[in-house]
C-alpha cells in the first residue's frame, strides 16, 4: 500500500474519473468509476516507482496531505 496523496476528480472532457499523484511527476490514471480510477492509480504508482528505480532516479518520500495555495 502506498501513502502518496491521490487527487480524484471527474473529467467531462475525458468522460472518466482522473486520479493524479502530485508527488510523482506525470503519475496519473483514469477509470470509468471512482473505484476503478483508484485501482488504476495503485498500479501506475507501482510502475512509476519501478521505472524510477531502473533509471536510478530519486523516489520522493510520501508527505501525506499536500497544501495548495
Amino acid at each position: 500500500m502506498f501513502k502518496y496523496e491521490v487527487i480524484i476528480y471527474w473529467s467531462e472532457e475525458d468522460r472518466s474519473f482522473i486520479a493524479e499523484v502530485p508527488e510523482l511527476p506525470g503519475c496519473a490514471a483514469d477509470g470509468a468509476s471512482y473505484q476503478e480510477a483508484v485501482r488504476n492509480a495503485e498500479v501506475i504508482i507501482q510502475q512509476w516507482i519501478e521505472t524510477a528505480q531502473e533509471l536510478g532516479r530519486n523516489i520522493p518520500e510520501p508527505r501525506g496531505r499536500l497544501m495548495y495555495a
